[in-house]
């Protein structure tokens, strides 16, 4: 199974931006994290970050017929990107977004995705764990 992890804006700053909230591993830590444990679920996994609205787009455009499933962080752009939403809408893969904090309970603004309904489901709050829930979620749906 081919799983492509997408990370939008600021993830490359973890370790370094709000310690309280996202811990104090680094955005290197996370990838290696991933890595190791998709390889115990005998996935393939892409990880891919980005502070571009844009260049997010054109990873989940170019993953088109690749992969069997998409993680995807969207950062702040999940409240907010009518754009990644269409891009997500139009890949016929199952589509897990994940959180490192529990958006929920947090600021008023970040209780809303706009790229959720664009995803077969949402988990949030489990720091690094949530990407391999969202990796295991997606390995039970089956990819394509």
């Amino acid at each position: 199974m081919n799983i492509l992890v997408i990370n939008g804006p600021n993830l490359n700053f973890l370790g370094i931006r709000e310690k309280g909230i996202y811990g104090t591993g680094t955005y290197d830590d996370l990838c290696t994290y991933i890595k190791s444990e998709s390889k115990k679920l005998n996935v393939n996994v892409n990880i891919l970050q980005s502070n571009i609205e844009g260049e997010i787009i054109n990873f989940i455009q170019e993953s088109y017929g690749k992969v069997d499933g998409i993680v995807i962080n969207p950062g702040a752009y999940t409240h907010y990107s009518i754009a990644i939403h269409d891009a997500l809408k139009s890949i016929i893969v199952p589509i897990v977004e994940v959180h490192l904090s529990n958006i929920h309970s947090r600021e008023e603004f970040r209780k809303t995705s706009v790229t959720a309904p664009a995803c077969s489901g949402q988990i949030s709050g489990f720091g690094f764990e949530s990407y391999i829930l969202g990796i295991k979620a997606l390995v039970n749906l089956g990819g394509n």
